[in-house]
């Protein structure tokens, strides 16, 4: 029974761990690419909408995210998913939309603007 309630220990400090380490990694990667400063706050809103909720994001912002990186893209959607505020919204549907987001911002950046 002892061994039981150390290996418990163990799981919940490896799972505390690599918590708090995925959190300074995405931390790290924000602070070195300056990837809160790429983008202006009302293009910051619309992919945040467009992500965490529903919306949609114009071509000025989607050129923005994509002039951000997708490193940068993904990390501040890893960051945010680790705030508490948003625990009740599952990871892998949120991580899922950013992907389908940041292929359709691309689609869009490459698609020719339509003749006058």
């Amino acid at each position: 029974m002892a061994s039981l309630n150390v290996y418990s220990v163990l799981v919940v400090l490896f799972l505390t761990c690599g918590a708090v380490m995925a959190t300074k990694e995405n931390d790290q990667i924000i602070k070195e690419n300056n990837c809160e400063t790429k983008m202006g706050l009302p293009c910051v809103l619309e992919a945040f909408t467009s992500i965490f909720n529903t919306g949609s994001i114009s071509k000025k912002c989607c050129s923005e995210l994509v002039v951000l990186g997708k490193v940068c893209h993904s990390a501040l959607v890893k960051r945010t998913l680790e705030n508490p505020l948003f625990k009740a919204l599952n990871p892998a549907t949120i991580i899922a939309k950013s992907i389908q987001t940041w292929n359709n911002f691309l689609a869009l950046i490459d698609s020719p603007s339509p003749s006058a």
